[in-house]
């Protein structure tokens, strides 16, 4: 995806943070919630405008797991398959949210950007197994058809916005 960077907006982030490097990861989540990822080419900018090396901005941006390098899809799925989701039945969950998402686990993101499907570790919601989390919403108990109903769902608010 070649997104064309808002430098004027990146310049601002900057701008907020007094070009002050100790801020890097404030500066980076920022940047991140403009394109729901870090783009590389973001790098070159802000080591020249914070007077540090590339290496070390691209050593933070893939130290914490909450950056992307990757552009991710409009709406964001996180899927527990700690203990209590695995025993609980996550995989089905996640099996049928790749199919109907056209996914696999080497394509998280769909063709057309709009989902991202990612397993994660542990949500901290064991009491809700197997539980997703759409967008920062949870949705407890999940099962095959309630995610299939859920995705439909996203479909059709997302066609009703459109028009």
């Amino acid at each position: 995806m070649a997104e064309e960077l808002d430098y004027d907006a990146l310049e601002e982030i900057l701008r907020r943070h007094d070009y002050d490097k100790t801020n890097i990861i404030s500066i980076l989540q920022e940047t991140q919630g403009i394109y729901r990822y870090l783009p590389r080419e973001v790098f070159p900018l802000f080591a020249q405008k914070l007077g540090i090396s590339e290496a070390r901005i691209y050593g933070v941006a893939t130290f914490y797991e909450n950056f992307s390098l990757e552009p991710k899809g409009r709406h964001i799925i996180k899927i527990c398959d700690g203990t209590a989701c695995h025993v609980r039945k996550s995989i089905p969950v996640i099996e049928e949210l790749r199919k109907i998402l056209d996914l696999s686990p080497e394509q998280a993101t769909t063709k057309d950007m709009m989902f991202t499907l990612e397993t994660v570790s542990c949500l901290g919601a064991c009491g809700l197994a197997p539980v997703l989390n759409l967008d920062g919403k949870v949705h407890a108990a999940m099962t095959p058809e309630k995610a299939r109903e859920l995705i439909a769902n996203v479909r059709e608010e997302d066609s009703y916005a459109c028009n």
